[in-house]
């Protein structure tokens, strides 16, 4: 079964203008998490004078239980984050880096060689706390500065010999330029090469998110990302814009846990957070649900949004 994975938390805040407080963030982990989204990514560990929207991760984690935790992601990209992350009660840890080097410089700056560098680092003070490390390879088909990225080098970090103490492998079309085929493409040949779990993370610049997502599954990924609404993007990366919406992924994916008045009440939160962030609603699924169609059981009464 596919499982969502949230990062309204993380990549869904990082070029919002309004910060969300930490009582927000834990409500947004609790609501989810209670109506069985199963995953969900609640911060980074990026400077906080870079992206400001992420300054209260610590406290965030530190609110958690760990229980909570287990299903809980903390973007992190040296072994330092890993460190203090971990202080904090997190357990699992998205290593980012990118394919391509202008990328890696903007976001991290350092070199994709120098990030992969210091992953075995990482994962060994993850292994010390029992936690584990995935490999998040940003810029998989497009970069901003250096357009088109061969397969070939995704492919050469996935199999890089530092790289293999991470136990997931997370496949991002950062700028959402890419198509099905190609997203069809880059995870079946991860998955033919690599017995590791492959999650996909998607962007819906070019109205294909959906489409990606629902490609990459067929090819094997087991796990899409989306944010509520659509919210997201990169401030390094110009022409990112945001995530593939959760309530577009839900409604497309039908999980298991999932029915319509659980898909209402992500639709009620979503719609919540988007109004005290001042952001606009992007998921076209829960404009659908908002229509006022009475006859369609997914259907949102809008009197019933806060």
């Amino acid at each position: 079964m596919t499982r969502l994975r949230d990062v309204t938390l993380r990549d869904g805040l990082q070029l919002t203008g309004k910060p969300l407080s930490t009582a927000q963030k834990l409500d947004t982990v609790r609501t989810l998490r209670e109506l069985g989204v199963p995953l969900l990514e609640i911060g980074s560990m990026a400077r906080p004078d870079l992206v400001p929207s992420m300054a209260n991760t610590v406290e965030v984690i530190s609110e958690l239980t760990a229980e909570e935790l287990a299903d809980c992601w903390v973007w992190v990209a040296t072994p330092r984050h890993v460190e203090r992350a971990a202080e904090a009660g997190a357990r699992n840890f998205q290593y980012c880096l990118s394919a391509s080097d202008s990328h890696n410089q903007a976001n991290i700056g350092r070199t994709t060689d120098a990030s992969l560098e210091a992953l075995p680092k990482a994962a060994e003070l993850a292994a010390a706390v029992g936690g584990t490390v995935q490999l998040c390879v940003a810029t998989a088909f497009t970069c901003p500065f250096e357009g088109a990225i061969s397969p070939n080098r995704v492919l050469s970090i996935v199999r890089d010999e530092r790289a293999v103490l991470a136990s997931e492998v997370v496949l991002c079309d950062t700028l959402g330029q890419a198509v099905p085929q190609e997203v069809h493409d880059l995870v079946s040949r991860t998955k033919s090469l690599d017995r590791r779990e492959i999650t996909y993370h998607g962007h819906d610049t070019w109205g294909l998110g959906v489409a990606n997502s629902l490609a990459a599954v067929a090819a094997g990924a087991t796990t899409v990302d989306g944010a509520l609404g659509g919210l997201g993007g990169c401030p390094f990366a110009p022409g990112a814009a945001g995530n593939t919406a959760t309530e577009d992924l839900l409604f497309a994916l039908r999980p298991d846990w999932l029915d319509p008045e659980k898909f209402g009440a992500v639709v009620r939160h979503s719609a919540r957070l988007l109004d005290d962030l001042g952001e606009p609603n992007r998921s076209r699924s829960a404009a659908g649900a908002l229509a006022g169609t009475t006859a369609f059981a997914w259907a949102v009464t809008p009197s019933e949004l806060p």
